[in-house]
């Protein structure tokens, strides 16, 4: 009785794994294009995204048309942003160094900069100066 039991549940395992893993019915479109929706097909085919085919090594225009791509520059087939990214600092592959930031293309430390008091843009007044990030008027 054990040993029939010990079966039949493996047996019931193995028909559940099969059930999940295996694809059902997809009906095609019109065209024989890619279906609209992912119903039927495995989770590791459903995973596979629309976005992979489009680089911006062979179409630059890439960082600009997508919707919350890194920026309008193409630096190792990533769209990054030179004013911004401290990876890619002005171009590309210029990193900054420790404790410094990228502001306008060019790697500056935000403790002691003038223009760039504490982050980027934070102009201090002509009467103060920039300590520790923070604008001086002492």
């Amino acid at each position: 009785m054990n040993k029939l039991l010990k079966t039949l549940f493996l047996v019931s395992m193995l028909i559940m794994a099969l059930a999940i893993t295996m694809p059902t019915r997809v009906e095609s479109n019109e065209n024989d294009e890619e279906p609209n929706s992912l119903r039927g097909t495995s989770r590791f085919l459903s995973q596979r995204s629309s976005k992979a085919t489009l680089t911006c090594d062979r179409n630059p225009k890439v960082c600009y048309t997508i919707r919350g791509s890194g920026g309008p520059n193409c630096c190792n087939n990533k769209c990054v942003n030179f004013n911004t990214d401290e990876l890619n600092c002005g171009k590309c592959g210029k990193k900054c160094g420790y404790s410094k930031i990228c502001c306008e293309g060019k790697c500056i430390n935000p403790k002691t900069n003038e223009k760039h008091c504490g982050k980027c843009g934070n102009k201090c007044n002509s009467k103060g100066s920039c300590v520790y990030g923070l604008c001086s008027y002492a």
